[in-house]
């Protein structure tokens, strides 16, 4: 899958844009600023050695605000009352984006493939014009029915050849990651097809043993679905996915940082296992941005209660209600990492898993201009994708 065109027309359009603190992966900067060409950063700096006021069109002064890369989810499934298999889902884009998530891939649970192909047309035509959302993810159906979360056991399916075709046809130009069980039959074979054609495979929805697990790496999958999330847990002598996933420097691990899907504890050991390949996601359904109550999630009643949901009438978790600045939050106040390290979780490391590091995920000239402005509390502010403010 190639990767998406950025928006053309800004290019002669100059922002200066000054914070009290500049950070990404590479560290942070006091005085910083970061110069935007249109769509894309031209310079940063820092101290009052800045471009000068007459060479560019706007000069934003952010004051005592934090500026870091906008944040990318790997893995969300909509908010706002809506779900990304809804005819529409704008207003889901529109409350991520408020909270900092400036590029998306939009997760579909599983159903049938006739149904899939439905939902992946409907972001198709998003993206064509809409250069943030950059592609779908495919949580199914190519899960373990031993294991299948917030996911309905009828739509679930083995990846033979022919039901690997139908997912390639169908997610042609738009499919950008899916997640397999790989103790599947066939499963590994369908591995090396998705990865052949440019698809980001993860593991997750599983019962797989480490050795399952590795094969799966070694046949090119190189991300696990929210990890310790469906699937078996560390057990000293039975690793299981998980550290099989650890010990593979090629994997990304999907954390879900919202205290309630892992313990930060728990959240603070992988990330000290696994330094810069945990990427925080949402997994977010439809109560994301919104209030408690009653949902679906595919074919699946959801509750909502306290911003926790489960399938109706199980204590089964159904998504989460995170949105990407309270996992920055929480990966700092609740899991101790240091600012750097958890704003990377959250812009260079997806981005790269994503095959994307080298144009999203940084404040660097060259990079997309994509930023988010946070108080020193860590509060959304200001939002810009792409060039443009938005909000």
């Amino acid at each position: 899958m190639t990767a998406p065109r950025l928006p053309t027309g800004l290019e002669a359009h100059r922002t200066l844009v000054r914070a009290a603190r500049v950070v990404d992966a590479a560290g942070s900067t006091a005085d910083g600023w970061v110069l935007l060409s249109g769509d894309t950063i031209s310079a940063v700096g820092s101290g009052p050695d800045t471009p000068a006021a007459t060479s560019v069109d706007d000069v934003v002064d952010l004051g005592d605000a934090v500026l870091t890369p906008g944040f990318i989810d790997l893995h969300g499934h909509g908010g706002a009352t809506e779900a990304y298999e809804d005819d529409s889902f704008a207003a889901a884009l529109a409350a991520h984006r408020a909270h900092g998530t400036t590029r998306s891939v939009l997760s579909l649970v599983a159903n049938p493939v006739s149904a899939l192909e439905a939902s992946l047309d409907r972001v198709r035509t998003v993206m064509a014009d809409d250069p943030l959302v950059l592609g779908a993810h495919l949580e199914g159906p190519f899960l373990s029915p031993h294991n299948k979360g917030a996911h309905n056991e009828s739509f679930l399916i083995d990846p033979t050849p022919d039901a690997v075709s139908a997912v390639l046809a169908a997610g042609a130009g738009v499919l950008r990651q899916i997640t397999i069980a790989p103790e599947l039959p066939g499963a590994l074979a369908a591995i090396e097809r998705f990865v052949d054609a440019g698809v980001v495979v993860a593991v997750g929805h599983t019962v797989c043993s480490y050795e399952q697990a590795r094969a799966a790496f070694d046949a090119g999958a190189t991300v696990l679905t929210h990890a310790f999330n469906a699937m078996p847990g560390i057990h000293h002598r039975a690793p299981g996915p998980i550290a099989a996933a650890v010990a593979d420097d090629r994997v990304t691990l999907e954390l879900i940082l919202d205290g309630v899907h892992v313990h930060p504890v728990v959240a603070s050991m992988l990330m000290r296992a696994a330094p810069d390949r945990v990427a925080f996601i949402t997994d977010a359904m439809g109560a994301a941005g919104a209030a408690d109550g009653s949902y679906t999630l595919g074919s699946l009643a959801v509750t909502v209660t306290d911003g926790v949901a489960h399938v109706a009438g199980t204590d089964t978790i159904a998504g989460s209600t995170l949105t990407q600045d309270v996992a920055l939050r929480n990966a700092v106040t609740l899991a101790g990492q240091s600012l750097p390290h958890a704003v990377a979780a959250l812009t260079s490391v997806p981005a790269a898993a994503l095959g994307l590091g080298d144009r999203l995920g940084r404040l660097a000239p060259g990079f997309a201009a994509d930023l988010v402005a946070m108080s020193p509390s860590f509060e959304v502010q200001r939002v810009w994708g792409a060039g443009r403010e938005l909000g």
